[in-house]
């Protein structure tokens, strides 16, 4: 198959395929961008950077295509979008054109077939059991109930935690280039062990630091305790 055509955008943020994402729209040669994807399919590319260099995002990276979902246009020509999680691409080259955003060409990025459908189940059940665990311990240190359930299918669920996951960027762009669903998956459950102690951890001051509050509340204000 060649390579199709695709606007980049690089950020540094991560987009999976099957998640979404807001984005703030501001630079004039982005507004220009988010005009033509909407006259157009409504997609583009969004490329992980992990700063802003001079340089566009290399030949080989990979990315992931954004469908436009809604459009909030503000006052001044700023938009806020959000935006739908794609295919992954690979950028391919650079194609020259009379816009100031960058074009590239950009094959479709793949997982590997897996072979063991019985191990890739069992280890996406481990996943989403210590997902829906962290999920749970996280609630506590931040008052709140967790979201909608995960996928069920592996390549879906490894995406969504990849996504919902609290990781700095390399290690988000480890998981987005990743080729092999059992790899993302197997890296998922390790990571998901520290993350819930140390959400677990959060709980236990959160609650310790509501537990002083309604004391300070109940102390009598004479100070006398009696």
């Amino acid at each position: 198959m060649s390579p199709s055509r695709l606007p980049i955008f690089p950020l540094p943020i991560v987009l999976f395929p099957g998640t979404a994402q807001a984005l703030h729209i501001f630079e004039p040669r982005y507004r220009q961008m988010l005009a033509d994807c909407r006259a157009g399919d409504g997609r583009f590319g969004l490329s992980p950077v992990v700063a802003q260099p001079a340089n566009p995002p290399s030949r080989g990276s990979i990315g992931c295509t954004a469908t436009i979902q809604t459009v909030v246009p503000l006052p001044d020509g700023r938009s806020n979008i959000a935006v739908a999680g794609g295919r992954r691409y690979a950028v391919v080259g650079y194609v020259d054109t009379d816009r100031q955003y960058l074009v590239a060409e950009v094959d479709d990025v793949n997982d590997d077939p897996w072979f063991d459908h019985e191990g890739v189940t069992r280890l996406a059940d481990e996943v989403r059991d210590r997902f829906l665990r962290y999920l749970a311990t996280l609630g506590q240190a931040q008052d709140e109930i967790a979201g909608a359930a995960p996928p069920e299918d592996p390549g879906g669920l490894s995406f969504a935690v990849s996504a919902a996951l609290d990781l700095d960027l390399t290690l988000k762009l480890r998981l987005l280039e990743l080729r092999s669903t059992v790899a993302r998956l197997a890296l998922l459950r390790d990571l998901l062990g520290p993350l819930t102690d140390a959400a677990r951890q959060r709980a236990l001051v959160h609650r310790q630091a509501k537990r002083n509050g309604r004391r300070r509340f109940e102390q009598p204000l004479d100070g006398t305790g009696a």
